[in-house]
């Protein structure tokens, strides 16, 4: 098969040398378009611009692409106002296979040849429908490589490729979204076992990653936008006036604040359960001897990451640490700058800024 992925869509990887750091990163969801721009001074890497188009209910849907057109001016504005001619370009956790497997041989190439030997039984896909890449993350008990891979259907990368041609933005590379975020949010050099708990407009996404390489990614189809719902209906408001309550009152106990808070935790108590029933079983599976190791924490992320109580309440059913994210933990010190992105919105570009932070990551080791 060919190797398209190593051509087009190379996930946690290098760029080719000859090519100079974009620093730029494009990320397609529900709720719109965002991009973000790095820019590197004396100090380190700080945000250079960053925008957002919000896109209709309906344009891009469970990881489709509904309204190519929609979407192909959405990416050219966004791209426009933040500077960007060239990116990295997230590609949606909810069409992802992300595997693990073992493969003999000594690099790469060799794992990728006896991959494709078992490909369709990692990924359920016919093989020459399939785009996959890998990575390795250390040696077994046997010699052999431990490999983790993300698969994708070959339609999905070219539907993506031929917007962003027709939108005029050049792609440097193709990712799928958790392993951007990790780079946004997990400090360098972090060997954890974490987490990553993305809350978004219709949909939560969660990942647990160790060492910042994910192992295991599902997307829960409920998100920020059915608790908007709850307010709507609970106080017969508009939407911007139920997300300017949410945004006050969060999940957190008050006087008088009992019905409204039961309607709220209605929708966050199916979030935590989804949420709860995964980590259960990997917690149950996971061992501190490997090959999966426990989860010790977990960070938010995504535009409704910021709801007030809600790490708290997490905390209590997960019965780990829970705190909110920070997507400039990578970039120069806070003493040093001070980002023009407020906070409470900058957790909705974890997935942008982790697609910037790529090959600046790679160049720099």
């Amino acid at each position: 098969m060919t190797s398209v992925f190593g051509e087009r869509l190379r996930a946690a990887f290098a760029p080719p040398r000859y090519l100079a750091p974009t620093l730029s990163g494009i990320d397609i969801s529900t709720s719109g378009v965002k991009v973000a721009r790095l820019t590197e001074g004396t100090h380190g890497l700080t945000l250079a611009h960053y925008a957002q188009v919000r896109l209709p209910l309906g344009v891009f849907t469970d990881g489709e692409i509904i309204d190519r057109t929609a979407i192909t001016e959405a990416i050219g504005a966004a791209a426009k106002v933040a500077g960007i001619s060239s990116a990295n370009v997230s590609l949606s956790e909810s069409k992802a296979y992300l595997f693990e497997t073992t493969a003999q041989g000594v690099g790469k190439a060799d794992w990728r040849v006896a991959i494709e030997q078992h490909l369709d039984e990692l990924v359920p896909l016919p093989p020459p429908e399939t785009v996959f890449d890998i990575i390795g993350v250390g040696k077994t008990e046997t010699g052999d490589e431990s490999i983790v891979g993300v698969g994708f259907a070959r339609r999905m990368v070219d539907e993506t490729l031929l917007i962003f041609d027709q939108a005029g933005i050049p792609v440097r590379a193709l990712e799928e979204e958790t392993f951007a975020m990790v780079r946004a949010l997990l400090p360098a050099g972090d060997n954890s076992t974490t987490l990553i708990i993305d809350v978004g407009k219709t949909t939560t996404k969660m990942a647990i990653v160790t060492n910042r390489i994910p192992h295991f990614a599902t997307t829960i189809g409920i998100g920020g936008h059915a608790l908007t719902l709850a307010v709507q209906k609970h106080f017969g408001v508009t939407e911007a006036e139920a997300r300017k309550v949410k945004a006050e009152r969060g999940i957190v106990p008050a006087p008088g604040n009992e019905d409204y808070l039961a309607a709220m935790l209605s929708t966050v108590s199916a979030i935590r359960d989804e949420i709860s029933l995964r980590l259960s079983y990997w917690q149950e599976k996971a061992t501190e001897k490997g090959p999966h190791f426990p989860v010790s924490r977990a960070v938010l992320a995504g535009g409704n990451a910021s709801l007030r109580g809600l790490p708290e309440y997490l905390e209590g059913a997960l019965q780990i640490p829970v705190t909110a994210g920070d997507v400039f933990t990578n970039l120069a010190s806070r003493d040093t700058w001070i980002p023009t992105l407020d906070y409470t919105e900058s957790l909705a570009y974890a997935t942008a800024v982790g697609l910037a932070l790529r090959e600046h990551v790679s160049s720099h080791g």
